[in-house]
């Protein structure tokens, strides 16, 4: 049991840096100097964000239908910029795995 809640966690975290670097992807793939920026901004906008609301020491933690809520935006964002960037598999892909990682997780807590 510990060691599946490890594993998940872990997928979590990569599920995090996937979402990153998703909307770094998107940003580069518009292409120049502005594409680039706009990348680097939206990725470092949405650590910011999970940061303060998300992280283990988040500065306002949130909990239930508000995490649960900040957590669909959040994910789906990354998925969404996959689906911005042409990248639709992946896209469906990253979807597919942080819905099958959350709903483990929502489990192994009940």
């Amino acid at each position: 049991m510990k060691t599946a809640k490890a594993v998940n966690l872990v997928v979590l975290f990569l599920l995090e840096l996937a979402v990153l670097g998703a909307v770094l992807y998107w940003g580069i793939t518009r292409g120049g100097t502005v594409g680039l920026l706009f990348g680097i901004g939206g990725a470092g906008l949405l650590a910011e964000f999970w940061g303060l609301f998300a992280s283990p020491r988040a500065r306002f933690k949130l909990h239930g239908t508000a995490r649960l809520v900040f957590e669909l935006l959040w994910f789906g964002a990354g998925a969404a910029a996959l689906y911005a960037a042409g990248a639709h598999a992946w896209a469906a892909v990253l979807a597919l795995v942080c819905v099958a990682s959350k709903c483990l997780a929502q489990t192994r807590q009940a």
